[in-house]
Parts: structure tokens; sequence; C-alpha cells
């Protein structure tokens, strides 16, 4: 009943980009609004699509399906659906729906009066989908730069690009990718560890509060950035965690066609050396 009550609460009218009052609706608990709706319908395309193209291939083992972008020799143009049409339509759905997605929560935060650091953190990893699927490709100038549909496919697809610059590991950026990853989760399972500890205390002792919290990391390691801090932390370190990766591999091919481990040649260059 109490949840309930809360949802009386935050459903409150306007605030919606497209649409007004017209859109501005809700099924069940969930708001709809216009971008809830191009989102729903994209999806389900995709989805329907995703299924059509798999009953056209070898297997319907959800593990070996495989829908491969149009092949490199051609180039942009659309294709037919069995020779990459599927992927680009099924790609084009998925930008749709990300998107709608990212406009929804938009229009959430509106309502609630609340800033936008929701759908601006959301977009950060539609950024990094659409840089692999779409802003990649066209820069390189054939879809099939881009990675398939499918769990073996696509992993199979990370590796070969990988090993297609030799080394991937030397890319600087992705380098800068992944401290951000790890730092991230560093950060967060500190976090978590803190909050854990500080709720479910040893028996026949209260529940301890932020200032034991603060204390710890002070004493732990000289500096606590606070209850609100460590979140703002976190989103930091994710924004840029999938900044990173997505500008790891988009100047791979294009800013740069040679192997990563021979980029670092550059140092031993540096006059000092010689």
């Amino acid at each position: 009943m109490a949840l309930l009550s809360f949802e009386r609460k935050y459903r409150v009218r306007g605030g919606t980009l497209i649409g007004g009052d017209l859109f501005d609706f809700w099924v069940g608990p969930f708001y709809v609004g216009f971008f809830g709706v191009t989102t729903a319908i994209s999806a389900l395309l995709g989805t329907a699509l995703i299924f059509a193209a798999a009953i056209e291939g070898p297997t319907l083992n959800p593990w070996l399906i495989d829908i491969q972008p149009p092949p490199i020799e051609a180039g942009l143009a659309l294709a037919p659906l069995s020779e990459g049409g599927y992927w680009q339509i099924i790609t084009a759905c998925a930008v749709v729906a990300f998107y709608s997605w990212v406009f929804r929560q938009a229009e959430i935060s509106r309502k609630l009066g609340m800033g936008y650091h929701v759908p601006v953190a959301f977009s950060f990893a539609v950024f990094a989908y659409v840089t692999l699927n779409v802003i990649r490709p066209v820069w390189m100038g054939a879809w099939g730069h881009a990675f398939p549909y499918g769990i073996w496919s696509h992993l199979d697809w990370v590796s070969n690009t990988g090993y297609m610059y030799v080394n991937f590991h030397y890319n600087p950026v992705h380098m800068l990718a992944i401290t951000f990853f790890f730092t991230n989760c560093l950060a967060l399972a500190l976090h978590g560890g803190l909050v854990l500890s500080a709720v479910n205390p040893s028996n026949g002792t209260n529940v301890k509060t932020p200032e034991y919290e603060d204390t710890y990391f002070r004493d732990f390691i000289g500096y606590s950035v606070g209850t609100l801090g460590i979140h703002r932390v976190g989103l930091f370190l994710a924004l840029n965690a999938g900044f990173w990766s997505a500008i790891c591999i988009v100047i791979s091919g294009t800013l740069y066609v040679g192997s990563w481990p021979e980029f670092w040649d550059f140092w031993k260059k540096i006059p000092i050396w010689s």
C-alpha cells in the first residue's frame, strides 16, 4: 500500500517532450509517453527480426545464432535480407529503441523536477553501441566492419578485431578505458562492502551511521569522499569507462591502421634516449 501511495505522489502531469497530454499516460506502474511507444514498437520489431533471421539460419541454438552485417565489399549499400539486410534493419530498430529510452528517461526527469544525470549516463552506453555499429563502419566505408548479432559470433568478432591490430591491449585509449572500468569496480566494491558492514553489525550492536563510515575511510586511506560523493565518483568512473572504450575502437582502422604494439615505437625516437 505504501508503494501505491508513492506512485500516486509522483504521477504528475506534464514534462513531455513530444505529444503533450495525448501520450502522457501509464501502463500499470510504468510511464509510457511518446518515446515509450517508439521504444516498444522498435524493440518488438527488432526482436521479431532477430527470430526471423535465426529461422533462416542453420540453427536456432541461442548460443550459435549468427546474424552477420553485409560483407565488406558491399560497402554502405542496402543489402538483401539474407545477406546483411536483417542486420541493417535490426540495427536501425536498436538505435531507435535505445535513443527513445534516453528521451523517455529525460521526460521522467522533467516530471520529477530532477537533473538529467540518468538519461545522460544511459546515453553514454548508447553512444558506445552506436560507435561500434554505426559511426566506425560509416567512417571505414562498410557495414561489414560492425559486429554481428549472436553470442559466440560476437565474441569471435571481439577476438578477431583485437588480433587485427596484433595486440589491442597496447592501444593507449583501451588502457585508459580498462583503467576506468577496474577503478570503478574497486571504488563501488569498497562502497558496497562498507555499506554492508555498516548495516549488518555484529549481534547486540546498533546499525552504524555515515559518520562511522567516513571515519573508517579516513583511517583507511586518509580521506572520505562521503555518502553522496562516492556515487558521483562511481558515475564519473563509469561514464569515462564507457566513453573511452568507444573511442579506443573508433580510432582503430580509421585514425590508426597499424599494429598497436608498434605505436609505442615513438617512445624510442624521443631525442633524450639518443
